[in-house]
């Protein structure tokens, strides 16, 4: 293991459990992932029919930004910081390397009010 995740898994022994759970869903949340799916389980691709469903039932989607107008990036950071969980430099890398999947997996009202947001600020974006 390196000293960094040496360090992680020492912070991690001293949380509380209530601290450990919040822990887990900020990691679901920010990074798409789900911590109740079996370990080490093999995950069989799904065949042409049922991708040709989920493409008719979208419920899920991702917001990209795409561009940000070089004028307005301090108000765009801020929008992108209260939309998520980044700190101050993610949130400034986010805004700065573009394109960039702000928020994954979200339903079609969370993904067009977020967009509202970002494109009141002067962002330019879009919904995949």
């Amino acid at each position: 293991m390196s000293a960094t995740t040496d360090e992680i898994i020492e912070k991690m022994k001293t949380l509380t459990l209530l601290e450990a759970s919040e822990l887990v869903k900020q990691i679901e949340e920010t990074f798409g992932v789900d911590a109740s799916a079996p370990a080490g389980g093999m995950v069989m691709a799904a065949g042409p029919a049922a991708a040709a469903e989920e493409a008719a039932e979208k419920t899920e989607f991702d917001l990209v930004i795409t561009d940000v107008d070089a004028s307005k990036r301090i108000a765009i950071i801020k929008v992108v910081r209260g939309l998520t969980s980044l700190g101050l430099k993610e949130a400034k890398d986010a805004v700065t390397n573009l394109p960039f999947t702000i928020l994954e997996g979200k339903t079609k009202g969370e993904v067009e009010e977020a967009m509202k947001e970002l494109e009141a600020g002067g962002a330019k974006c879009e919904m995949k």
